[in-house]
């Protein structure tokens, strides 16, 4: 007989918001915009005062403000939202045997056979009044068999509350929701479903699912069995050392810190593209240097959350010059990414300069289409020059949590 799961998906309330009023008491209860703060900027995030007018995220500034022009407009703060966001999952680190953080602000835990030592919805909500006592934050969550069901479960909780699904009333819980609520149902498949007759979960939970697989091929036997509450994916332990990383070693010593920058720069560049397109983001750089007498140095730093080039080759740079010793010739240097998290570019949307989601979409299409180094920064082009350069040695990064064969 399968062993009844118990798995909890715990997410913080507009989290950006929330440690924005953590900040500033005087913040709530009013409605709130979070990212550029420019005409070009984006929405961020925003508060549940600001989406009583339509507002939602990725929705541009401007038009959030016409829609809402008492609302405060806050340019964001990175480093302040990845700090409770670590602490958030030190909490819960500590007090769970199993978790997996999907992105900063939403966790998945799994309490199976907890039940024979404490109540999971006891247990569960002292956690939850754990985390909002020592951080301040609203949190919710929802407690079911699966993952799916606990995460729209959490979606109906909000805001900063809690509901559990009792096994065998996952069907009934979602049979009268929109099919909008489940995880895989973006705004075309919902059109498609719409185009069927579909809006609610229950007539997709009593539709055949030969005639979803005709419809829509595997990926309508997926959304199929979510809308009938069945998921067996299993919770995937988090693990900060999770980490996608490339080095170079040089045919030939080298002293010429040009070069190094310039290989180093193209190495930090083609990582956060490879981060960008695994829907990464990190949260700790390491710059590695190797000398010729096979003395290894490494140095590393937490960051806020990014996957972001501007944000992250400053950061390699700066590692870098600390770390190098002129007087020594160097045999090989590395860049690791580190403290991975899911998660798209959301926390660089706050600046106004240049619209980088944008700059950063297209970018990534044409080294899609043309390969990995199509697009690199003059610098990286600099270091090309010098002495038959190759970044990666003629080996591609290695994301070491989920390695490709």
């Amino acid at each position: 007989m399968p062993v009844k799961r118990s798995i909890v998906h715990m997410d913080l309330d507009t989290f950006f918001v929330s440690c924005e009023r953590l900040l500033d008491s005087r913040l709530i209860g009013k409605p709130i915009l979070i990212g550029g703060t420019s005409d070009r900027g984006v929405v961020a995030s925003c508060s549940y005062e600001a989406r009583q007018f339509g507002i939602h995220s990725a929705m541009p500034m401007r038009m959030a403000q016409q829609r809402c022009p008492e609302a405060i407009v806050i340019k964001g703060n990175s480093g302040i939202y990845s700090k409770y966001s670590r602490m958030v999952t030190d909490i819960i680190k500590e007090a769970s045997p199993l978790y997996e953080k999907s992105s900063v602000d939403e966790f998945y835990i799994d309490f199976t056979g907890m039940d024979r030592f404490h109540g999971v919805l006891k247990y569960s909500s002292d956690l939850r009044n754990r985390i909002i006592k020592e951080t301040g934050l609203p949190i919710s969550f929802g407690l079911s068999a699966n993952k799916t069901v606990s995460k729209i479960a959490t979606g109906e909780a909000k805001p900063n509350n809690q509901i559990e699904i009792s096994s065998g009333h996952e069907k009934a819980f979602l049979a009268p929701l929109s099919v909008r609520k489940i995880p895989m149902v973006g705004l075309k498949t919902y059109q498609s479903l719409c185009s069927l007759g579909i809006r609610k979960i229950k007539p997709l939970q009593d539709m055949p699912v030969e005639l979803m697989e005709r419809a829509m091929g595997q990926n309508g036997i997926g959304i199929w069995k979510k809308a009938n509450g069945i998921d067996n994916t299993p919770v995937i332990q988090y693990n900060e050392r999770k980490s996608i990383s490339t080095e170079r070693t040089f045919n030939q010593d080298t002293i010429d810190a040009v070069k190094l920058k310039g290989i180093l720069s193209a190495m930090a560049e083609n990582l956060a593209f490879q981060l960008r397109r695994g829907n990464r983001l990190t949260g700790c750089v390491t710059v590695k240097i190797r000398y010729s007498d096979f003395q290894t140095q490494t140095l590393q730093k937490k960051i806020p959350y990014t996957a972001a080039d501007h944000e992250l080759i400053p950061m390699v740079m700066d590692l870098f010059k600390k770390t190098f010793n002129r007087r020594l010739l160097v045999r090989l240097i590395g860049v690791r990414y580190s403290s991975l998290v899911s998660g798209n570019h959301q926390l660089g949307l706050f600046g106004d300069e240049v619209d980088y989601p944008a700059l950063y979409k297209a970018m990534d299409q044409i080294r899609i289409r043309y390969g990995d180094r199509a697009v690199i920064k003059a610098i990286g082009l600099q270091a090309k020059t010098i002495g038959g350069w190759n970044p990666f040695n003629g080996e591609p990064p290695a994301l070491l949590a989920n390695r490709r064969s």
